[in-house]
This record gives C-alpha cells, sequence and structure tokens, in this order.
C-alpha cells in the first residue's frame, strides 16, 4: 500500500525546484540586525550639567544682589527690566558677573509661552561663561 504524492509523471522523475525564497531566515536576521543597531547608538542628552551644591551653605552675612533675566514670550531678554539687543550684549553682561569674586544671584525668569530654545541658549550661555550662582524663578506658573 503506496500512495504516490507529486505530479504522477512517474517514481523515477526529479522533483520541481522550489520556486519560492524561504523568508523566514531572511526576517529573523533582519530583526536581529535591528536589535543591535538599537542597542548600540548612544543614548543623546540634550541636557545642561549644572553643578549643584552638596551640603547646607553658611548663612548669608549681607543682603545677596541679584540680576534678574527675563526671557518675554517671544525671545526678547530683560537684563533687570532693560532690554538686551542682542546675544553679544548679553553675553557680556554675563561675563562682567562670571568676573566678579562674589557673584551676584542671577535669577531667570522665563515667560510661560516662550520656546524652550531661548531659555536653554541664556542657560548655556551663563554656564559656559562661568556664571555659578543661577536660578529659576516662577516655576509655579508651569504646574
Amino acid at each position: 500500500m503506496s500512495m504516490n504524492v507529486g505530479s504522477g509523471a512517474g517514481s523515477n522523475a526529479d522533483p520541481e525546484p522550489m520556486m519560492e525564497m524561504n523568508m523566514t531566515p531572511l526576517i529573523d536576521v533582519m530583526l536581529v540586525l535591528i536589535i543591535m543597531l538599537i542597542i548600540t547608538i548612544p543614548k543623546q542628552n540634550h541636557s545642561v550639567n549644572l553643578n549643584m551644591p552638596v551640603g547646607n551653605p553658611p548663612p548669608p552675612t549681607s543682603e545677596p544682589v541679584v540680576v534678574t533675566i527675563d526671557v518675554d514670550f517671544d525671545g526678547t531678554i530683560l537684563w533687570d527690566n532693560v532690554a538686551v539687543p542682542d546675544r553679544a550684549a548679553l553675553e557680556a553682561k554675563l561675563a562682567n558677573v562670571a568676573a566678579q569674586a562674589d557673584q551676584p544671584e542671577v535669577h531667570l525668569r522665563p515667560n510661560k509661552l516662550v520656546s524652550y530654545k531661548y531659555v536653554a541658549g541664556v542657560m548655556a550661555s551663563a554656564q559656559r561663561l562661568g556664571v555659578t550662582k543661577i536660578g529659576m524663578v516662577g516655576n509655579e506658573q508651569f504646574q
């Protein structure tokens, strides 16, 4: 009792070649390559590194000098309520603050509607020029 499966041309006939490609191994290889690519891509870090104080500082002996930098909704920068014309003038003022032995506190107060790139630009400039006493003011408007 035998069963003939095939084209019926006889048992001595060559089997017909398979015309389709087996896609399963190819898909497996592609998935492994994608996972390897995802693992090896470095994490991009778009942040400004800040040196935060450690421990409790001693109480201040005198009232600190405060410089207020406002960033308006359209990106206009105000230094103590006086408009700063361009980035070079802002960096000159920040360099002046950084050059002082006892640096004044810089309070950065962004508008709620301002684009983050303007605020990040001011913070990056302050860090690059060596301003150490900088803080964000008015964060309660973002909650």
